[in-house]
């Protein structure tokens, strides 16, 4: 080793900064690197571009290929790594068949029955609400589903007393799936033949008027 070399050499410790600062440069630069492929691969400079949920789903017909319970559906259309779509119904909310172990809710397997009569297996056209986000916070797309009749699906549910109208979100229907389930409550339609305050979704508890044969708890006495 020379003296000039000696002279021009760095203590270890400097050596060990530079090359630590050299490696996270260069994770630095795989990152970015990374990022950008990906943000080219969304884009479909790689491939076709996914398209846009409206262009994709509204004004569509598909094929329902399972039925989840009375609000949600699977159509048979690949949803990114998913081999199908799932759908929530906008503006309804049916009770429960099966979550977390529980016990079905009241009514909860009327309802599912219902929504397998109606379009289970059969095709359905979809609409998505003008304006709204077409996904929920689980990725489900929401939608107005139309059986091949005609007749709206989330309509006909809270008509013939298998959904509760949903307050919680707004949409076009709101003020007249509110009227439709009142009228099916007047009528005993459905779940509201016996159903009581208890069985009620945590937004209705306590504010509705439920005729007086339903608001009696179950086991009580008359």
């Amino acid at each position: 080793m020379t003296k000039d070399s000696q002279k021009f050499k760095l203590p270890r410790g400097r050596r060990r900064l530079r090359y630590a600062g050299r490696k996270l440069l260069a994770a630095a630069v795989l990152a970015a690197v990374a990022a950008g492929l990906v943000a080219a691969d969304r884009l479909g400079i790689f491939g076709r571009a996914p398209k846009p949920d409206a262009e994709k789903y509204d004004g569509g017909s598909f094929c329902v290929a399972r039925v989840i319970d009375g609000d949600t559906i699977d159509l048979d259309v690949p949803d990114g790594r998913h081999g199908t779509t799932r759908v929530r119904l906008w503006g309804v909310d049916t009770p429960e068949t099966h979550k977390d172990g529980e016990r079905p809710q009241h009514f909860g397997p009327e309802a599912t029955a219902a929504t397998k009569r109606l379009c289970g297996g059969k095709t359905v056209k979809i609409k998505l609400e003008a304006g709204a986000k077409p996904r929920d916070r689980y990725g489900r797309l929401l939608a107005w589903v139309y059986l091949n009749d005609g007749r709206l699906l989330n309509r006909v549910l809270v008509e013939d007393g298998f959904a509760y109208a949903d307050p919680r979100f707004g949409h076009h229907l709101k003020r007249q799936f509110r009227s439709l389930q009142d009228e099916a409550m007047r009528a005993g339609r459905g779940l509201w033949e016996n159903v009581t305050d208890a069985d009620l979704p945590y937004y209705y508890k306590g504010k509705l008027k439920l005729p007086h044969a339903a608001s009696v708890p179950a086991g009580a006495a008359p």
